[in-house]
């Protein structure tokens, strides 16, 4: 199994965010690249490593990231002898891929022809989540079809479904269909879907059909992933794993507050997501 982290994002609100803070406190921010933010002891990207080393998930790790900031990102790699860095080539937000087209780039410069675990590398999980646990129950999938893949899923609040890929899914948690932002009224669910997926080795050959039909689409058609997610939902069959909940880093507040618990409420650094 390989892992690929979706790291080309410009990080446009969180560095708005920065610019325009007035504290000072924030300064040291600037120009870097979310999924290299200091979380507690480490880089936000640098607990997805480590745990994927210890839980011994996947032989390889590669972070898909732009061209502004691959210096970085190789810089940061250099001491972890199973990472390597993808630059997607474009320098600036309006340059952007897409985050599917980032994936499909991994997978064809990196010749995968395994089962890959998808990342946003600006998630964080809480404490409950496991990759073992994970992989445990994509390999009891795998055994019934090779074509299953897994996403995960939380409770969300009434009010927070227009933030979120929603997911409805059957009595053996399959999922049926993912509504993207639906209001509270559009669906009973309230099982969001972060980013992170257990894609089989089956379900990427689709990911080129899934482009080619989006190849006149506006971008944002192509850069949330959960599109592709719902584009394979009638084509291969998808379940979830449930989780309590998770970390999304997507401007200062969400930061400090990540930040803040890594700093003092995390009970064990060493098991952390393994």
């Amino acid at each position: 199994m390989k892992a690929v982290i979706l790291a080309a994002g410009y990080g446009t609100r969180l560095q708005r965010d920065v610019a325009n803070d007035s504290s000072g406190r924030f300064t040291h921010l600037a120009g870097t690249a979310k999924p290299l933010l200091p979380v507690g002891r480490c880089a936000l990207i640098s607990h997805w490593v480590h745990a994927l080393t210890a839980a011994g998930c996947v032989d390889c790790i590669y972070v898909v990231t732009n061209a502004l900031y691959q210096a970085a990102f190789e810089g940061w790699a250099a001491e972890f002898s199973n990472v390597k860095i993808l630059s997607d080539q474009t320098r600036s937000n309006e340059e952007r891929l897409g985050a599917v087209a980032c994936l499909q780039l991994a997978v064809k410069h990196f010749k995968i022809e395994d089962h890959i675990i998808v990342i946003g590398g600006d998630t964080l999980f809480r404490e409950d989540f496991s990759l073992r646990k994970v992989k445990l129950r994509f390999s009891d999938l795998q055994a019934k079809c090779e074509e299953s893949c897994l996403v995960l899923s939380y409770q969300c609040k009434e009010e927070e479904t227009r933030k979120y890929g929603i997911l409805e899914v059957d009595e053996d948690l399959r999922v049926v269909c993912m509504k993207e932002k639906p209001l509270p009224s559009e669906t009973k669910s309230r099982r969001a879907c972060p980013c992170f997926y257990l894609f089989s080795k089956k379900s990427l050959l689709p990911l080129d059909a899934f482009l080619e039909e989006k190849k006149e689409a506006p971008i944002e058609e192509k850069d949330a992933p959960g599109n592709f997610v719902s584009w394979l939902i009638p084509r291969r069959p998808v379940y979830i794993h449930e989780i309590s909940g998770r970390f999304d880093v997507g401007n200062l507040p969400s930061y400090t507050e990540c930040d803040l618990y890594f700093r003092e409420k995390l009970q064990d650094v060493e098991s952390y997501m393994v």
